[in-house]
């Protein structure tokens, strides 16, 4: 049975593959996960093919795939790049999944299906331009606007996560092969690495706010990531000048972020005032594969 709203969505992640079936108001029909098989490509996309079958046998329909994924297919070879999940790298992934699936699909950035789902049904919502960013073992970011990912000539719309952090050139090494990139000061990994050199024990990102307010080298670190953050989200303002700014991944669970990085982005954005909002998300560990459905506009599946 063919349900002409039905909309598949698929997050390929790098130890999980989820998949849901949405219904033309949003809702979860049906959502099923399955583990990726770990440095096998062949068998990653026959898990995520099977994974389509399944949710939508759980939903009674066949529908649009949108598929979201780490990295992204480079417009001048056609095969994946910048992938953490290495098996995809070099790989024609859209088309090999395409053939598996008997669809056509559409792939996206993890990332920009996380900002998808915050323009379309999260805390972007209403908001006409939505600059949606990661923070988490990466960093990273998409740009929706009027509910719609924006995709450039060189699909690299939103990568923010490797350009040089502002006001830094202590030459940390970023495994793209440059030095100082955003990421490098602003992942989980990142605040861990700093709360080491600064004389902390190894501890993770994660324990580390779990400190906040006990431990003073923990408060000094967060608030130094809060200025670093303020400072790298005000680039994004003075040229893209976003209505809001989402947060996502584990940093983004930092309450004093929204609370400190809008009194001192101000400093750097080439303005008498600023009215972009910073909210933190609203879909969760949801927003991949919710936007990765939403993918396929209502407009295109009715």
């Amino acid at each position: 049975m063919t349900h002409p709203a039905l909309r598949i969505g698929i997050d390929l992640g790098g130890t999980k593959i989820e998949g849901v079936a949405l219904d033309s108001g949003g809702q979860i029909l049906a959502r099923k996960r399955r583990p990726t098989p770990a440095g096998d490509y062949k068998g990653t996309v026959q898990a995520v093919a099977a994974l389509v079958e399944e949710v939508e046998d759980l939903a009674g329909g066949r529908g649009t795939v949108g598929i979201g994924t780490p990295g992204s297919i480079s417009p001048f070879t056609g095969v994946m790049r910048n992938s953490n999940s290495v098996a995809l790298n070099g790989r024609a992934l859209d088309r090999d999944l395409e053939s598996a699936i008997g669809r056509e699909i559409r792939l996206a950035n993890d990332a920009d299906c996380f900002t998808l789902a915050e323009a379309v049904s999260g805390a972007g919502r209403g908001f006409n331009s939505v600059f949606g960013v990661i923070l988490g073992t990466g960093v990273g970011g998409g740009l929706a606007v009027q509910g719609a990912v924006q995709v450039g000539p060189n699909r690299v719309t939103g990568e923010w996560g490797h350009n040089p952090q502002p006001g830094e050139t202590g030459l940390r090494p970023c495994y793209c092969g440059r030095f100082d990139c955003v990421e490098r000061y602003l992942s989980g990994p990142a605040v861990a690495d700093e709360y080491h050199l600064e004389g902390g024990d190894k501890l993770a990102a994660e324990e580390i706010m779990g400190r906040l307010g006990e431990d003073d080298l923990a408060d000094m670190v967060v608030d130094r990531y809060a200025t670093r953050l303020a400072r790298a989200l005000a680039v994004v303002v003075n040229i893209l000048d976003p209505e809001i700014v989402v947060l996502g991944g584990g940093l983004s669970n930092l309450d004093l972020l929204y609370r400190v990085v809008p009194g001192r982005w101000q400093e750097w954005i080439f303005s008498d005032g600023v009215a972009t909002r910073l909210a933190g998300n609203e879909q969760g560990d949801s927003g991949g594969v919710i936007g990765a459905a939403w993918l396929w506009p209502l407009s295109e599946t009715a």
